[in-house]
């Protein structure tokens, strides 16, 4: 009720406003100033502004400050979650401070006896931060305790050698693992980092070793965020835990290795993929988050739009011929190709998979997983698979020639063939293909279609509000100022999506069927752009096209229509 006083005082909100938005926040349990700006009575500059005004300080937008680590770490978690304030930066004897409330004296002279700083006050949202106050200071709670541990225990080694007994045999509870009193530190930890992304939907974990201190992040909905620093001194603890979970040699550092954790995190068997490799610092050890619970293997449910998923459902549907999926890496190749194979999975068709990995195991397909230490490669399994009188045939990726001609002599001979290749767009696999000195009259005669994609975080809807932007935006997002005349959205930032404003991500599609025009400019050796331009003329809908549709319909923000496609 006090920031509705000083906004009403400022006659930047009427009496009706403020009942309006006190019923709402009754509903929503959110903060009064985040829902008086999510039901557009006021902006958040304007907020910013009135509290500014009232207590006399410089107001800071805490989204477009930088915040170091250190900085953070000058105030205990428990104060700044007391008094809602955040440290910001330093000079010399200096500490300027977010607050709430920067008339709270007591807060001030707390903060000022436990840290020896002289306070300078400015004033932020509380919802800004109470953002950095969840997402930083319960990571420092949980490396403070795992600290403690390394402090008491007597030896670490001897710690992480009971993890050694324990993870080999048998698949593990993660949780339960963490509660174990004889678990050493590093294994609560690697624990803790793993359970915390099944929780976060995260898809991709790197421990990156520096030369003061160890970094953890997380890929959420496709972009990377730092979540923990824990001490330099757990570098290689933490390394050895997680390939004896992996069943990887501990004793190797100079060389990658490459292996797979099955677990138990909360009920859900999670698969993940670990590759580690040799830096100047230390092993750095990527993780591959893959559960099988939140994937949905349906190509109804992946964003296409009507056009594009017809032209590539007819492509499948095909009895023989080469269908590729063309992308970047995590881009979600393989979940389109385990979605068509699903839809063409029938006891009728004899269906078998050559991957490297095996991401997802599919009932009633035969999938081989490709070992190219022991000579398995792509070619080798394609070469074994004709003899196994298959209809339908998925190779991981063609990445070179042999996989390619294999393929097209797959094809030839009356047989489906799906597969990825890593180029940008789906002229360009042509390219590509011709690169790998894949005769062109090969390609022409076997290519059904090409489908290139990408994904886009998509608003969330907890936060979602309408936002306005100059001319210059909507020009680089390939749009005409004068011509558009829908509202565009973007998120605040909220508890669901940890201040992002993003939750969750779809695909945008190009999917260019090779028609007969285009098997004559693929003869030719035709150019990417003149096999683009044929494309489009016969009706293909680009990724550009594609993601302006997602933004039309208030799924997306242009920022991420201009950060994952190009202007045509």
């Amino acid at each position: 009720m006090q920031l509705g006083r000083i906004l009403l005082k400022q006659k930047l909100i009427t009496e009706e406003m403020l009942d309006q938005a006190l019923d709402e926040q009754k509903r929503n349990g959110a903060r009064l100033g985040s829902t008086l700006v999510s039901l557009g009575f006021i902006n958040e500059k304007e907020l910013l502004g009135a509290l500014s005004r009232h207590f006399g300080v410089k107001a800071l937008d805490l989204k477009k400050q930088e915040l170091e680590d250190a900085v953070l770490q000058l105030i205990p978690g428990e104060l700044a979650a007391k008094y809602l304030v955040i440290p910001v930066k330093r000079y010399g004897r200096k500490l300027t401070l977010a607050m709430v409330n920067p008339g709270d004296v007591a807060a001030i002279e707390d903060i000022k006896f436990a840290t020896g700083f002289e306070i300078e006050p400015v004033v932020a949202t509380d919802e800004a931060i109470l953002k950095v106050v969840q997402s930083h200071y319960h990571v420092q709670k949980l490396l403070t305790d795992v600290m403690h541990e390394i402090e008491t225990a007597d030896s670490l080694g001897a710690q992480v050698q009971v993890v050694d007994e324990t993870l080999v045999k048998k698949e593990e509870d993660l949780t339960s693992v963490m509660d174990s009193s004889d678990s050493g530190p590093a294994l609560k930890l690697a624990s803790k980092i793993i359970t915390d992304a099944v929780e976060l939907n995260v898809s991709d974990v790197h421990v990156e070793p520096y030369e003061n201190d160890l970094r953890i992040r997380y890929r959420i909905d496709g972009i990377l965020h730092e979540v923990m620093r824990p001490p330099r001194k757990m570098t290689k603890a933490l390394a050895t835990v997680i390939k004896v979970m992996a069943k990887l040699k501990v004793e190797e550092k100079r060389l990658p290795q490459d292996g797979r954790i099955k677990a138990r995190v909360h009920n859900k068997i999670i698969d993940i993929r670990v590759s580690t490799v040799p830096t100047l610092f230390g092993e750095k050890v990527a993780l591959r988050i893959l559960d099988r619970s939140t994937i949905q293997l349906n190509l109804d449910l992946l964003g296409y739009e009507e056009e594009t998923l017809a032209s590539f459902r007819k492509a499948i549907k095909s009895p023989y011929g080469i269908v590729l999926v063309t992308g970047p890496t995590g881009s979600g190749k393989t979940t389109t190709l385990y979605s068509a194979l699903t839809e063409l999975n029938d006891p009728g068709l004899n269906i078998i998979t050559a991957e490297d990995p095996i991401e997802y195991s599919l009932t009633g397909i035969n999938q081989l997983q490709v070992h190219e230490k022991i000579g398995l490669t792509f070619a080798s399994a394609l070469r074994s698979y004709l003899r196994q009188d298959p209809n339908i045939i998925m190779v991981g990726e063609i990445r070179d020639l042999e996989t390619a001609e294999i393929s097209i002599r797959a094809s030839l001979t009356g047989h489906l063939v799906l597969s990825t290749v890593h180029t940008n767009s789906a002229a360009a696999t042509v390219t590509r293909l011709i690169n790998m000195n894949v005769e062109p009259f090969l390609i022409a005669s076997t290519l059904l279609a090409i489908q290139s994609q990408r994904l886009l975080r998509k608003i969330c809807s907890k936060c979602q509000r309408v936002e306005k932007y100059p001319p210059e935006v909507l020009i680089d997002a390939g749009l005409d100022p004068k011509k558009t005349d829908f509202p565009f959205y973007k998120g605040d930032g909220c508890d669901e999506c940890r201040g992002t404003g993003y939750k969750g991500r779809l695909g945008i599609f190009e999917s260019m069927l090779v028609t007969g025009k285009i098997r004559e400019l693929i003869l030719k050796k035709a150019s990417t752009d003149d096999i683009e331009k044929t494309a489009i003329k016969e009706g293909m809908l680009t990724l550009r096209e594609s993601a302006l549709r997602k933004l039309e319909k208030g799924l997306t923000t242009i920022e991420e229509v201009i950060r994952e496609t190009r202007v045509e």
